[in-house]
């Protein structure tokens, strides 16, 4: 037997330290090479750390929430062979880019061997073929929370339990540290919740802790100095999209089938592009410690997005080259990458402004913080048909309100006012969207 420590790898783009976000093994378990040992976060993704060798832990780095420097010990794994050089270690790293994640083993260990899931095999579907023998329940019994007190799953799992309609906090995960697993989402819906008590009323009682770490902390961090730093003022506008939603409507007719459907996050991007260009001072980033105003001819556009590991921004570059359609799909793209935890740093880095939308959830208006070290961020509200009076009578319109928040150290009311009121002629008339001539 002999014992081997392996290092925290270099996971790319000059990254020094990583943050410990799940532990999906413990001392004393049994692994195989492959398998998934950990989750690392940065300030800017999570990437899963596999296993180089096979057998058994005997040491871990730290708690989740320890911040370990690259090159630093991560594991110690006690195997029948004699120790692997530094050399061979450093090949089994993984690459630079979020390992891709396991799909569910074709059946359970057995409960008498502490050994983790097999290498990754194609993903089962989603309910078990009519001539397998039926299995007990899975589901009653606690809910493993992690440290951020949401249920032990892969990004896979959880993706496949959004399209199922399954609440992962009812499912009992039967993986490593009651990590939930494609199995036993199979269970959930073959065997429904086990333990759903026959009242619907009953009293809660206790309390949770959850330590903010990994991503969540980094956004917390990055709220901070935001607000910290930046003096921020807010313009609120009502905007008319009853012509912009007519168009989109005639465009999805027209196109939808070839070139995919169009949402209204595509004009408002190209607005913002025809916005910015006579209105330069939007589109910057400021250094308040070296004291420098940067402003961009081109428009990279963070969007925000919401996944199961907090908010993320993955960033469109260029959107004053791309059509209408080429920006449809790059935010369809971008959007699926942040949400499977696929986005590299790349895709989370250099934008020069920001667009946030809570979609069909959105309020009347919103106070959007800025993304440091921007100087604006514009909120998209819900849109909703509201009367409008016409001049003689009130008809119905469908109405959206726009949330822009400035940096007043730089961005004066005026010119701010100036940049809102050109975006809203452009959203209300949105065939100048399309126009070849500038306002002089």
């Amino acid at each position: 037997m002999a014992e081997q420590t392996f290092k925290l790898p270099d996971i790319g783009e000059g990254i020094a330290e990583a943050e410990l976000a799940d532990w999906l093994v413990k001392v004393g378990d049994v692994i195989r090479e492959d398998d998934v040992i950990c989750e690392v976060t940065t300030d800017k993704a999570t990437v899963e750390i596999p296993a180089s060798v096979g057998g058994r832990v005997t040491w871990i780095a730290g708690e989740p929430g320890t911040v370990l420097a690259i090159g630093g010990d991560l594991i110690r794994i006690e195997t029948d062979g004699e120790a692997a050089p530094a050399a061979e270690q450093e090949a089994a790293a993984p690459d630079t880019a979020p390992a891709p994640e396991p799909a569910a083993p074709a059946a359970a260990a057995p409960q008498s061997a502490p050994v983790a899931q097999a290498a990754p095999v194609a993903q089962a579907a989603p309910v078990a073929p009519a001539a397998a023998p039926k299995r007990a329940a899975r589901t009653a019994g606690p809910v493993t929370l992690g440290p951020t007190g949401k249920p032990l799953a892969a990004p896979s799992v959880r993706g496949r339990a959004r399209d199922l309609g399954i609440d992962l906090r009812r499912v009992r995960g039967t993986g490593p540290a009651g990590r939930i697993l494609h199995e036993d989402l199979e269970d959930y819906a073959t065997h429904g919740d086990a333990s759903v008590r026959s009242t619907a009323f009953a009293p809660r009682d206790g309390t949770e802790e959850i330590r903010v770490t990994g991503i969540r902390r980094a956004i917390a961090e990055r709220m901070a100095l935001s607000k910290s730093r930046i003096p921020h003022f807010s313009i609120i506008e009502e905007v008319e999209v009853e012509a912009l939603e007519t168009l989109r409507a005639s465009l999805n007719t027209q196109f939808g089938d070839s070139r995919g459907k169009l949402t209204l996050l595509p004009f408002l991007l190209r607005a913002l592009s025809e916005a910015v260009r006579d209105h330069p001072a939007i589109n910057a980033t400021y250094d308040d410690e070296a004291g420098i105003v940067t402003r961009h001819a081109a428009l990279h556009c963070g969007m925000a997005t919401q996944t199961d590991s907090g908010l993320m921004v993955p960033v469109l570059r260029h959107v004053e080259a791309m059509t209408l359609w080429e920006t449809a799909q790059e935010i369809r793209r971008l959007s699926e990458a942040a949400r499977s935890r696929r986005a590299g740093p790349k895709d989370l880095s250099g934008s020069t402004l920001t667009v946030t939308s809570l979609g069909p959830l959105g309020a009347v208006a919103t106070t959007p913080i800025i993304n440091h070290p921007e100087v604006a961020i514009v909120g998209v509200n819900k849109m909703t048909v509201r009367p409008v009076w016409n001049g003689t009578e009130f008809v119905p319109r469908r109405m959206m309100n726009l949330s822009c928040s400035f940096d007043h150290r730089v961005v004066d009311g005026w010119d701010a006012a100036e940049f809102v009121a050109k975006l809203k002629r452009l959203l209300e008339v949105p065939a100048m969207l399309f126009m070849e001539w500038r306002d002089e």
